[in-house]
């Protein structure tokens, strides 16, 4: 069997099991979506990777395997000047997706059955690509990764998640347990749904494998979709840390960061011994990465982002640039407004006084008329009478995003 034939049949096999089990299997809503996810809010996604806010809402996304348009449909709800394009190889996925986009008024938003290996077939560049939870799932990774690549435009960012092999142990155990008992049975995924229900059942209290499931995973995996997206699996690649930077390296992209880069933070790991702290944190910043993935087994995935050259993010380093900023409100919180809320991450934390005065007025700052001029960074510290450190503070916790003052300047 040829590369392409191979490369064709893996496709098909994963678009049957989507057609048998359409993921994630969410509910129809009537309405938009409710909460936030940052990573698919363009002014914090841009915020995220380039220090500041973007010049327009009015970019091209694209949704590569969009599945049945969850995150499509979040999308498409959160950014209403993007012009949005869901694409998936499932063609019971992509019915889902118009239909859930059609009922909850998502009007900004087109859906295509293609592969991504073949999205050079779609006309022009996006400014930024949302592919969660696919690229792993592809007979070549790096391949579809390229072709991703060729579709970002310049300075674009791309969002990406894939399995990671260490936290996947014993998912992976199961698997290939599925897939030896039902022998030339597999590709029938309600049947391995059924042999790994079977399975698990029959294990002895206190087998490894089944006290996973029922600790991390047995409340999603109730939903048979789920189970079968997880365990019955045509294709998975699982990385590595070092597998994943080598992915990287090899499709022309800049590596950005980490999505959730709290969870790459030693301290987390480390805290309890500052000196041991202080020597690891010595290490080059992949090597602290290689670290954290060897001390905390618990990480199943990696998510970063990328950015197509040229990308010349703002580091804020420059007191005047600072000062001279205008600072708003990230708006991906709840609670707000009150000293005690869920930040971007969905996480409660308590604002000081000075805190909360400072996000009062960023928050001034979004809500501003025709005539009005928005307050400047210095302006803010001096009224609040905090300093600069505070303010940066507030930014490094994605609780603020700034916008250049020369931008404001030019309008």
């Amino acid at each position: 069997m040829d590369d392409s034939t191979k490369t064709q049949a893996v496709s098909d096999a994963v678009a049957s099991l989507y057609n048998t089990y359409p993921f994630p299997p969410e509910p129809f809503l009537d309405e938009a979506p409710p909460g936030y996810n940052w990573r698919w809010y363009w002014p914090t996604v841009h915020s995220f990777c380039t220090g500041v806010v973007p010049a327009s809402g009015s970019v091209r996304v694209l949704d590569a395997g969009c599945g049945t348009g969850v995150s499509t449909e979040y999308i498409s709800h959160l950014n209403p000047e993007a012009e949005v394009l869901g694409i998936d190889l499932s063609e019971r996925a992509i019915a889902t997706a118009t239909e859930r986009c059609r009922r909850s008024g998502a009007t900004n938003v087109q859906f295509r059955q293609i592969s991504i290996y073949d999205v050079d077939q779609v006309e022009g560049e996006f400014d930024w690509i949302n592919c969660v939870g696919v690229i792993h799932h592809l007979p070549d990774p790096l391949k579809g990764l390229r072709a991703l690549a060729t579709k970002l435009a310049p300075g674009g960012l791309i969002h990406l998640f894939v399995y990671a092999a260490i936290g996947r142990w014993e998912i992976s155990l199961m698997q290939r347990a599925i897939a030896l008992v039902q022998g030339n049975q597999r590709g029938d995924y309600r049947d391995g749904v059924q042999v790994g229900r079977q399975i698990f059942a029959s294990l002895p209290e206190g087998n490894r494998l089944k006290q996973r499931e029922r600790d991390r995973w047995a409340m999603e995996n109730h939903r048979d979709e789920c189970f079968a997206d997880m365990y019955v699996h045509p294709q998975e690649v699982d990385y590595t840390l070092d597998s994943l930077f080598d992915l990287v390296e090899a499709s022309g992209l800049e590596f950005v960061g980490f999505s959730n880069p709290q969870v790459w933070q030693l301290d987390r790991l480390l805290d309890n011994d500052p000196a041991l702290l202080k020597r690891a944190q010595q290490l080059s910043e992949k090597d602290q990465y290689r670290l954290v993935e060897l001390l905390d087994p618990e990480i199943t995935h990696f998510e970063w982002f990328l950015a197509r050259p040229p990308y010349a993010p703002i580091s804020w380093d420059n007191d005047g640039d600072l000062l001279a900023a205008i600072p708003t409100r990230n708006p991906c919180m709840e609670g707000w407004p009150s000293q005690s809320i869920f930040d971007h991450n969905y996480q409660i934390i308590s604002l000081d006084a000075q805190e909360f005065e400072l996000l009062q007025g960023c928050d001034r700052n979004h809500h501003l008329g025709a005539d009005q001029s928005p307050t400047s960074v210095a302006a803010l510290i001096a009224q609040v009478g905090a300093s600069l450190q505070d303010l940066r503070q507030l930014h490094q916790r994605q609780l603020i995003l700034l916008q250049p003052s020369q931008r404001i300047a030019s309008i």
